[in-house]
């Protein structure tokens, strides 16, 4: 085989363009964040880009989808063969891994102010396809690990502690997360 470089394939090109997607939205937020600068971090066109994806629109909700889809999967994973508990445990220290990637994380934070600025300004669409995921990630973590709905709320409620805590930059030595049991899993 001659030396040179691989062509990716279409579908290995959307995954570059939504894998970036997420960082620049991570980054800047979906106001903030041009298809441009998609197209630039990828070293793409921006007609190239929008022949994989119609809209900016379409582009974040395909990063939110995926941001969505790596926590279920990380949860999931985490919780196979366990339940209760344990499987609460497990799926905790594999968000806290997850979220070691500050850009995982700050495209679950934008996804939720997107939704509510889009939803004030009058545009439903991107909160309903929002709240679609989180329902599904909702019910399938639920089911993992065999929660009840007040454990599930429990588990949900400090995993958004923890968001905040991430996001706003407070040290681990910090007294708030003193509230956290790390060495069972939150």
């Amino acid at each position: 085989m001659a030396k040179g470089s691989m062509r990716m394939s279409a579908e290995e090109r959307r995954e570059s363009v939504i894998r970036a997607s997420m960082i620049e939205f991570a980054e800047r937020g979906y106001n903030g964040t041009t298809t441009q600068s998609i197209a630039n971090r990828v070293g793409v066109s921006q007609p190239y880009l929008f022949r994989l994806f119609p809209s900016k629109r379409a582009l974040f909700e395909a990063a939110a989808r995926r941001c969505m889809q790596d926590v279920r999967e990380a949860f999931v994973a985490a919780a196979d063969g366990l339940e209760g508990e344990p499987a609460r445990e497990a799926m905790g220290l594999a968000y806290m891994d997850l979220i070691a990637d500050r850009s995982r994380l700050m495209m679950q934070m934008q996804m939720y102010v997107s939704t509510a600025a889009a939803e004030a300004a009058g545009d439903t669409e991107v909160g309903e396809s929002v709240r679609a995921m989180w329902t599904e990630l909702w019910d399938a973590v639920t089911a993992q690990a065999g929660m009840t709905q007040e454990e599930a709320r429990d588990f949900f409620a400090q995993g958004m502690l923890i968001n905040a805590l991430v996001a706003m930059g407070f040290s681990p030595e910090h007294r708030l997360w003193k509230t956290f049991d790390f060495e069972s899993g939150c």
